[in-house]
């Protein structure tokens, strides 16, 4: 049986999505993680944070089992196109940031948050699904991924992997370093 990768990425990335989402509900991780960190927008940062390293292994892991034939995993494939992962991701940074131009996820209600919060997830996959086949849209040449080139994807993902981590843990880190020390 074969079982498009498409799928197994997306199915992978509504658990992860719904198993964070539990976290910072029902946990004491989620206490502590709700008390340290503002919710905008170092919340929604530190989940596209964790989102984006996430969706970037998984992808990973999974392209390497297709190409080696690991389990029953295979491309998408239509029309006898290979739809690589990155439109996948270009979707979802798309409709993301259409979500968040209009202001979805915005309120203070509960259900504006967890849209917000999910809008983060999806913006950590969606960035990582892209920037993972980098190589490949910068070269325009499928055969860069897994070559030398492909190191050209690991410095973009790194390099924003990074940024959101500073996003995240940088500024309130700043913030205490810059004031003034008190006798």
């Amino acid at each position: 049986m074969h079982i498009p990768g498409s799928w197994i990425l997306l199915l992978f990335i509504l658990l992860m999505a719904a198993v964070a989402l539990v976290l910072l509900h029902l946990t004491e991780a989620g206490r502590i993680v709700h008390q340290r960190i503002p919710d905008r927008p170092h919340r929604r940062l530190l989940l596209a944070s964790l989102s984006f390293f996430v969706t970037f292994l998984a992808a990973r892991l999974l392209v390497y089992s297709i190409t080696h034939h690991v389990g029953p995993f295979g491309y998408v494939v239509v029309g006898g196109r290979h739809i690589h992962h990155l439109v996948w991701g270009i979707l979802l940074l798309l409709l993301s940031g259409y979500a968040t131009l209009a202001e979805a996820g915005t309120g203070d209600t509960p259900g504006s948050l967890f849209l917000s919060r999910l809008l983060s997830i999806a913006y950590g996959a969606g960035a990582a699904l892209t920037l993972d086949e980098f190589a490949i849209w910068l070269n325009l040449d499928p055969s860069a991924y897994w070559s030398s080139q492909d190191r050209e994807s690991i410095d973009a993902i790194i390099l924003f992997g990074a940024l959101l981590a500073i996003g995240t843990w940088g500024a309130p880190l700043l913030r205490t370093t810059s004031r003034p020390k008190t006798r």
